[in-house]
């Protein structure tokens, strides 16, 4: 039994906030925004018809772009609306509701993968004390030579050195370090981290 998610005692207390997010990024790609720049990332990171998992799919925008772009994509969210959003939007990725804290059971499966997405956050919304041991999870998800890429915001209660500590005990080594997803290098005053991690 792993502690509660902070998504989830969010949509506990505020039940309609799974549906604000969804229509936020539908908001978005109306209004002619680019919601795809993690995916891009990803797509450059590795061959065509790759594994790719993405950790906390969301409404599943990520997931359906590197599919149609021709990569085997396998989505893991906590949120059911957000699943069912998902699947709604593209039938050919599999999504899995559960936490990323029991990834090996959510997914039944030994599967390995090319590349981890991690991005919007995600990991700020892990219970605290899940969190070594979702990146865990991901350093036994990566294929040999693959990669798992993080992004999230500073000020959300887990420092980047907090996070470096914890992929290092997790038997991940930081390969690079950028402050956005435009892969901007980090500086100590960066506001936003993107770290690509390898076992």
């Amino acid at each position: 039994m792993v502690e509660k998610s902070l998504w989830q005692e969010k949509i506990e207390q505020s039940p309609s906030h799974s549906q604000w997010y969804i229509q936020r990024f539908e908001t978005m790609r109306a209004q002619g925004q680019d919601i795809w720049g993690e995916a891009r990332v990803i797509d450059a990171m590795v061959s065509r018809g790759a594994r790719i998992l993405d950790a906390g799919s969301g409404a599943g925008r990520l997931a359906d772009y590197l599919q149609r772009a021709g990569h085997t994509v396998v989505g893991v969210d906590v949120d059911a609306a957000l699943i069912e959003a998902s699947r709604q939007l593209n039938g050919e990725v599999d999504f899995y509701q559960g936490d990323l804290a029991l990834l090996p059971e959510v997914l039944d499966t030994d599967a390995s993968f090319d590349a981890i997405v991690c991005a919007g956050n995600v990991v700020t919304f892990l219970a605290p004390s899940t969190r070594r041991l979702v990146l865990e999870n991901f350093a036994a998800a990566l294929a040999e030579g693959g990669r798992a890429v993080i992004g999230f915001g500073a000020g959300r209660g887990y420092s980047f050195d907090e996070f470096f500590a914890d992929a290092e005990a997790a038997g991940l080594t930081v390969q690079q370090k950028f402050s956005t997803w435009e892969l901007h290098p980090l500086s100590e005053s960066s506001t936003f981290l993107v770290a690509v991690l390898g076992r």
